[in-house]
């Protein structure tokens, strides 16, 4: 495995945890009987369990972006410093993004946002 195929199993590492932390955030709200349902009437969640769904919804469409940028620039550019720190920068981006999210801090959640999604276009640029 690369540095850049590790980096991308350390975030799908990530993204597994915040589910969890979603899901014990949850629990208290709604219930472990509801939350093992197929969740058709589920209420809305508020607060850090509100924010943590819209937290693992965001990580996993940053997956989605991230992953494929990093599978062709390692294909294509194995041992490329640039792409291990654009990779670096988007993963501690998004270990950050998590508690910021959580929390409720929007302009700094905005900016760790933008880190992490401005190394993956990075990442693609220099698959061009």
């Amino acid at each position: 495995m690369t540095s850049l195929t590790s980096i991308l199993a350390l975030y799908g590492l990530v993204v597994l945890v915040t589910i969890v932390i979603q899901v014990l955030t949850a629990l208290p709200q709604v219930g472990l009987v509801t939350l093992a349902q197929n969740r058709d009437n589920m209420p809305p969640l508020t607060g850090i369990a509100g924010r943590m769904l819209r937290c693992v919804d965001n990580s996993i469409v940053a997956m989605a972006l991230f992953a494929p940028a990093v599978l062709i620039v390692n294909q294509l550019l194995p041992q490329n410093d640039s792409a291990l720190l654009a990779a670096q920068a988007f993963l501690l981006a998004r270990i950050a993004y998590v508690p910021i999210y959580a929390f409720g801090i929007p302009w700094l959640r905005t900016g760790v946002w933008a880190v992490g999604f401005l190394a993956t276009a990075w990442l693609y640029v220099m698959a061009l």
